[in-house]
Formats: structure tokens, sequence, C-alpha cells
């Protein structure tokens, strides 16, 4: 009865979309577009040299790092915009320079939005459970496929943006909760509730709004423990993603069949990874990803 794993990894590839590519790469970093903003951020995995050098002038904006946890600061060569709307499917959203590198987004989890919003269709208004939600574009594809969401993050800012990101798509099905996971997850626990479907999405190291705090090895398996406790009996997913560099697809495929050891079904892994536009299609693996999906 136990789910059945994979034998072999899975590459999901992201490609550029309308609002969001993969310019060119190399040298440490990589140059990508924002809907009408070129960014240039670092990426040490970027060891070859760019493609299309003649493009990287056209960047408006540059992120230089101060040390290897994300910090740094941005340079601009003309003041920003503080938002701008982007979007993927139904599902629209703002994106803003962060204080990490960031652009209040991941567009290689566009792979795991598209797996998301079929497994969401095939189900009659799944209850679907987003932990470490941040910004909450899983939370909306999920949403606009017809899921009832539940959105935790234990960022109250992190929530906002998610809360504006609805409105930007017109999306009301989602209940917002800015609250530790851990605590929330137990708590649900201890209430009986049941969810279709389990999106978790931890960060390496974090801190919760009561000072909590996550690290992502210690703490990890136990949370998806009690993840696995509030599954419905006819659940469809629980899909669990990871950026750090000593964690592997393999190992979460392997805690999610050992915390699901009495459920059917199928566990499949791998990496997440961007490609280039150009006519090199260089790749970059960001993150690494365990999926359980029912028979």
């Amino acid at each position: 009865m136990a789910p059945r794993l994979a034998d072999t990894p899975q590459i999901l590839r992201t490609r550029g979309w309308a609002d969001y590519g993969l310019v060119d790469s190399g040298d440490g970093r990589k140059l990508e577009r924002y809907g009408a903003q070129k960014v240039i951020r670092p990426e040490p995995q970027c060891l070859w040299r760019p493609a299309q050098p003649e493009l990287w002038h056209q960047a408006t904006a540059t992120f230089d790092p101060s040390d290897e946890d994300e910090a740094g600061n941005w340079r601009f060569t003309s003041k920003p915009p503080e938002t701008w709307e982007l979007g993927w499917g139904r599902a629209r959203f703002n994106a803003r320079f962060t204080a990490f590198r960031h652009l209040a987004f991941f567009p290689e989890q566009a792979a795991n939005w598209e797996w998301l919003e079929q497994a969401v269709s095939a189900r009659e208004r799944p209850r679907v459970l987003n932990l470490f939600g941040y910004t909450g574009v899983a939370s909306l594809v999920c949403a606009a496929a017809g899921a009832e969401v539940t959105h935790v993050d234990a960022s109250k800012k992190a929530v906002g943006w998610a809360r504006e990101n609805a409105a930007l798509s017109g999306i009301e099905n989602v209940r917002w909760i800015v609250e530790d996971a851990r605590k929330y997850v137990q708590r649900e626990a201890r209430r009986g509730s049941r969810y279709h479907g389990i999106i978790l999405d931890p960060p390496k190291y974090g801190r919760g709004p009561d000072g909590q705090v996550w690290r992502l090895f210690e703490d990890t398996p136990a949370l998806v423990e009690l993840c696995a406790e509030l599954l419905a009996d006819d659940a469809a997913f629980l899909l669990v993603n990871a950026y750090a560099a000593r964690i592997s697809g393999m190992a979460l495929a392997h805690l999610l069949a050992d915390r699901l050891k009495e459920r059917e079904g199928v566990i499949d892994w791998g990496e997440l990874g961007l490609v280039e536009e150009g006519a090199r299609g260089a790749e970059i693996g960001l993150s690494f990803f365990a999926r359980w999906c029912a028979a």
C-alpha cells in the first residue's frame, strides 16, 4: 500500500512566458526580463560565459550581493517603479525589488504551478493548504483552478503583498493566515481538519511572528509528518520544495515515502530549472522537489 517512488529524477524546465524570461546567463550572473524591467542578479552556478554580452547593457537594475545569504543592494539606471504588474495564467501579481535579490516571486516555480493547476482542476473544489506561502502565486493558481485555499506565512508583510496580488487577480477564495507554519498545522491536526492538497515550500532558515526559529534540515521531517496527518482520505497531492545546496530531490522523496507509507500513489522527484530564451538554451537548476500524487 506504500507509495511508489519514481525510479529516475525529473528536470522540470521553466521557459519564458509573456511576462518573464531568462534572457542570458554567465560569469556568475543572470540577465532576466520581468515585464518591461531587465534585471541582473547573481547566480554562482552560471560557470559559463554569456552568449549575448551585447544585451547586458539593457539592464535597468543590478543586484550587488554583500554575502552568501542573499543580502545586498540594488543599483538602478533610473528611478524604478515601486511595483509593476505581471501574470502567469489567471494569476496576476506585483513584482518588486526586495532586499534579498528576489522580485517577490520565484519564476522557476512556474513548472510546479502548471502541475498544481492540473491537479486542482481534476477535483471538485478541493481544500488546499499552502504553507510558507510568501506572496501567494501558488495560492492564486490553485484558487483560480477552483480550490478553496488556506494560505499561511509567518510574515505579515508577505501576506499583505499576497492579498494585493489576490485583488489584482480578482480572486476571493483564499483564507489568509499570518502564523508560524508549525503552530498552524499542529492546531489544525488537533481540530481534525483535512485537506485534499498541501504545498510545503519552506526556507532554509526563518523566524516566526513570535520569534520561533525555523531550520530546514532539523524541522522539515516533523512538519511533513504533521502534514501527512492533515491529508484527507481522498487527498490528491502533497508537494515539497526546497532551496538548499545540501538537499536533494531524492532526499525529499524518501522523506515523503517514510511519512506517507500508509498511502497508495506515486512520488516523483527532481529539480526545477530555468532555460535561457536564446539559441544556446543554457539551463540553471535552482530548487529541488518531491511530489506525492494519489493513485
